[in-house]
């Protein structure tokens, strides 16, 4: 992944993209909109983040989405 600041948090399986975020912070919780989700696959495949979002193999999800293992997650919020 790219950008200045990068971090990766473990979280339980089973857990939908709305508690995720608030395994990150409560305020992401809180003001969670969608998550753009990039499978670790297709991240791979690609060859990096910029080229899977070119390549269409980001999508947004809704809360209600089940986060698989190793899905590179980026939270829209309000705050």
């Amino acid at each position: 992944m790219g950008g200045k600041e990068n971090r990766a948090w473990s979280i339980r399986t089973g857990l939908n993209a709305w508690e995720a975020a608030g395994s990150i912070h409560s305020d992401i919780q809180k003001g969670f909109i969608r998550a753009e989700v990039i499978s670790f696959a297709d991240f791979l495949e690609a060859g990096g983040e910029t080229q899977a979002k070119r390549a269409g193999k980001q999508r947004l999800e809704t809360k209600q989405y089940i986060v698989q293992d190793y899905d590179l997650l980026n939270f829209r919020f309000n705050k």
